[in-house]
């Protein structure tokens, strides 16, 4: 398993980056997470996939500070950012979300079972036990660190349904989940692309200091324009592609698709372009 590092990012603001080119099992496929400390408390932003991961995550914050830990947002459901919760709500922190998150995590569909279709190996996932947002939100949501505030927002349907932005104004800092990858290639599976691509397009006129996407390293509106496009591409090309075709061609689909996608710096976690290609564009 990969050792959690933090990089310091702002003045109040550290993220975990997740490492590239490593096996996306034992680096929750590369997700990052973060930390923001104000004077009174810390807020952790994702978790991780694991009880182990989200484990080392804590001790890698408590490296830095030992002020308490109130809150834990997840920027969105997937297993990668919020299987580690466990650890933190275990310590006494609030798990905050969206009510789409909440109601995602509490679905059959999405529980630890889910892993295996990833062969996620049971150990890896020893100890962990999904937990909820116990707090949810509809449209935003201030959160008071002292000093410093995280102010939550959410965009309408993007990746998921319920995948919110944490913008940190002090610092001019936005933390995007999975709305941004950089130099990943895109989970789609869940996602309303056309909204995607609308919110992606605004969040350019904000030009914020730091981005820290999902996935990848940290950001700027370049990524973002880089984003917008490869959705815009992969959709068009997808659906030319995949027209008269079944599940069954979807790996020769996705080496074709693959050569027409913009960003040849997009090289982490390839096996998702034919993932995407037998969810949303291929008969079943």
């Amino acid at each position: 398993m990969d050792e959690v590092h933090l990089q310091q990012i702002s003045a109040h603001v550290y993220a975990r980056i997740g490492v590239a080119n490593a096996s996306p099992l034992t680096n929750s496929f590369g997700a990052n997470a973060g930390a923001v400390i104000g004077r009174d408390a810390v807020l952790i932003i994702d978790t991780l996939m694991s009880a182990a991961e989200g484990g080392q995550l804590l001790s890698a914050v408590r490296q830095i500070t030992d002020k308490p830990i109130r809150h834990v947002v997840n920027t969105h459901h997937h297993m990668d950012h919020t299987w580690g919760n466990c650890v933190f709500a275990a310590a006494g922190a609030t798990v905050i979300g969206h009510e789409y998150t909440r109601q995602a995590l509490r679905e059959p569909a999405n529980g630890l079972a889910r892993a295996q279709r990833y062969r996620i190996p049971a150990e890896n996932l020893a100890g962990t036990v999904i937990v909820p947002p116990s707090l949810t939100f509809r449209q935003d949501l201030r959160l008071d660190l002292g000093d410093v505030s995280v102010e939550l927002d959410y965009p309408g349907p993007t990746h998921t349904t319920g995948s919110i932005i944490a913008r940190i104004r002090e610092d001019d800092v936005l933390f995007s989940g999975d709305i941004l990858f950089t130099n990943y290639h895109v989970t789609m599976i869940d996602g309303d692309v056309a909204n995607w691509c609308r919110v992606l397009r605004a969040l350019q006129g904000t030009a914020p200091r730091a981005i820290v996407p999902g996935h990848g390293p940290v950001s700027s509106v370049a990524d973002l324009q880089a984003m917008e496009e490869y959705l815009r591409v992969f959709d068009e090309e997808a659906t030319r592609l995949c027209a008269g075709k079944a599940a069954a061609d979807a790996d020769a689909i996705a080496q074709e698709l693959s050569a027409v996608l913009p960003g040849p710096q997009r090289t982490e976690l390839p096996f998702i372009v034919a993932a995407n290609l037998r969810v949303r564009y291929l008969p079943k």
